[in-house]
């Protein structure tokens, strides 16, 4: 690995890209609190990719945190660069400009590590979007020693394999201790003159949480839908070096309370989805949602103290001046000590006129004595994950939610001053009956009327309703996805019952079902799928998460060319039990998921 110079292309970008560009904000760097050292003097360069748009990126928490991790790190630098927009990229193609990083405007092909946060399997075609936009070649077996390693981390390396052909190394789990791990390895096989290779054969045989697919030959699940046989096969790899280990683990940090929380975080020039201090309270989540993949692979449960989660508050507050604190965490109603976190909160930050946003919350005691606790939580509107209506289906789920309580929670939070409630539901969940589709109408209505006990008004509900996607390191991950007849039939029933009760108070909203068909195809998918996802960028897939980019016809014949069909993908089952095309990549135990998965059968059934 040899250490390249790198030449900023900051003029030509000046010149020719940001003056022709609609939103030049999301690509000129310099922001607040913005780190830029002097590449050509640090020995291990990174570019962050988050393969989405800057506003997006921007939000995303993990990205902040590894931001501040690795430029904390002397010799080491880490710039940013996020997926640019259509028009954005017509322009650099025209011009033939590099994409290139907000921090130095220096190609990114130059950097030593390309590492990507993959949160969603709808971005894999902007994973190699700009791969190909930085000069570099898609698939990895392409690309050169001189190239930069590809990293890809995230929630999507839990089931790596239909991008398996495009990075060079996936890292599992929670990436804080994980990259300086692998910097510090990086710089050692540098200072000995080590190639590319060696850095990844040396990662491989270190560290569990590091898959790295070209040392592995995997058995291919060509079986059709139902043939638990073939099933049972899928997945099974076979290391090509003696020694290499074939199951990995998630990198885990055990002492959250002294992981490491950004001081001074990055104030974007234009606004973005959570413009906000964002204070992470609690990792992992004791709830048992058997259809939530982060809830299955981000264990254990661990908190941070009362005194550090105010501390890291209060000099967040003090590099941003942001107006609004959120308490993030999986489920946040869960910390086991939130009303003391909220009134300490409440006492540094009411007096600042900074409002409190806790989000996450489940339907509890404690979300019942939230809006009692301090005037300064925002109170525009409730949010409740509920996911079905009836009570044994919730309990199927693993969401054993009465009704008495969500109702209790309901009146204390409108009796508190919230004028709103937004309400997530799904549909698709084993054991599921048209009663419970039809419920969710129903439950809607009497959420609006409870406002009327407090104040004689009918509340405003948002009801957003989405579709089951099966995925993988969960329970639910053997399932086979419903049809799209069924998803269909299901939103004609829902609006049928709304017109029927009148609701003029609540709105419905619906997650686009070929959305979520694709993303059940290609979330549980085999390497088979590379071909597919490789097609499908080549004809024009990309910023498939948006109504402007998402093209399901592209998808189907992308399927097609890979001799795949891409609707009995996404209704693929899979042996309960057996093995899968992620049984490998980490996740929890399958022997426990088998037992959830059976016990939701059982009271889905019953």
């Amino acid at each position: 690995m040899i250490h390249k110079e790198i030449q900023s292309v900051k003029d030509v970008v000046a010149r020719q890209f940001l003056p022709f560009v609609r939103k030049p904000a999301r690509y000129i760097g310099g922001e607040v609190n913005q780190s830029r050292k002097d590449l050509n003097r640090c020995d291990v360069r990174v570019v962050l990719c988050f393969p989405d748009i800057y506003e997006i990126g921007m939000s995303y928490l993990g990205l902040e945190v590894l931001y501040a991790v690795i430029n904390g790190i002397d010799g080491a630098a880490a710039e940013r660069v996020f997926a640019p927009w259509f028009e954005a990229e017509e322009v650099l193609r025209t011009r033939n400009i590099p994409l290139f990083t907000l921090e130095s405007h220096s190609p990114v092909r130059d950097f030593d590590i390309l590492g990507f946060s993959m949160t969603n399997e709808l971005c894999y075609t902007n994973l190699l979007n700009m791969l190909d936009l930085a000069g570099l070649a898609v698939r990895a077996e392409n690309r050169t020693e001189n190239d930069p390693i590809v990293i890809v981390g995230g929630q999507a390396a839990n089931s790596a394999e239909p991008i398996s052909a495009f990075a060079d190394m996936f890292v599992l789990g929670e990436g804080e201790e994980a990259a300086v791990k692998l910097i510090d390895l990086y710089r050692g096989i540098k200072a000995q003159s080590g190639t590319k290779q060696d850095y990844l054969l040396e990662a491989a045989r270190q560290f569990d949480f590091v898959y790295v697919p070209q040392f592995y030959s995997v058995a291919e699940n060509t079986a059709n839908n139902g043939d638990t046989a073939g099933a049972s096969r899928s997945g099974c790899i076979t290391p090509k070096i003696e020694g290499l280990r074939e199951h990995f683990h998630n990198a885990v940090v055990e002492d959250f309370e002294n992981a490491p929380i950004p001081e001074r975080p990055i104030v974007p020039f234009v606004q973005t989805v959570h413009d906000r201090v964002s204070i992470e309270i609690m990792r992992g989540c004791p709830g048992r949602c058997r259809f939530c993949q982060a809830g299955w692979c981000r264990r254990p449960v661990r908190v941070r103290s009362v005194g550090r989660i105010v501390a890291a508050a209060q000099k967040q507050y003090e590099a941003t001046g942001h107006d609004t604190v959120s308490l993030l965490s999986l489920s946040t109603s869960d910390y086991p000590r939130l009303e003391e976190l909220v009134e300490a909160m409440n006492a540094v930050f009411a007096p600042l006129h900074v409002g409190l946003s806790v989000p996450s919350l489940r339907v509890q005691k404690q979300l019942q004595l939230l809006p009692k606790m301090v005037a300064s939580v925002r109170k525009g509107g409730l949010t409740i994950a509920v996911e079905a209506a009836g009570e044994k289906l919730r309990r199927a789920i693993g969401k054993p939610i009465a009704d008495e309580d969500l109702f209790a929670a309901v009146r204390a939070a409108f009796e508190a001053g919230f004028l709103k409630v937004k309400l997530y539901f799904m549909v698709g969940f084993p054991g599921e009956t048209e009663e419970d589709i039809l419920g969710i109408a129903d439950l809607s209505r009497a959420i609006s009327a409870l406002r009327r006990e407090v104040d004689g008004k009918w509340a405003d509900i948002n009801a957003a309703v989405s579709w089951l996607v099966p995925k993988a390191h969960t329970p639910f991950g053997w399932l086979g996805q419903k049809n799209r007849a069924y998803f269909e039939q299901a939103r004609r029933l829902i609006l049928d019952r709304k017109r029927q009760l009148n609701l003029r108070y609540v709105k419905f909203n619906f997650h686009p079902i070929e959305r979520s068909i694709l993303e059940s195809a290609i979330g549980r998918g085999d390497r088979r799928l590379c071909r597919a996802v490789e097609t499908a960028w080549q004809n024009g897939a990309k910023f498939d998460l948006w109504d402007d980019g998402f093209k399901f016809a592209l998808w189907q014949a992308a399927f097609a060319a890979a001799g795949l069909d891409l609707e009995q993908e996404a209704a693929k089952a899979f042996a309960p039990g057996g093995k899968t095309p992620w049984s490998h990549l980490g996740g929890p135990d399958e022997p426990h998921l088998l037992r959830e998965y059976r016990q939701a059968m059982d009271t889905a059934n019953t």
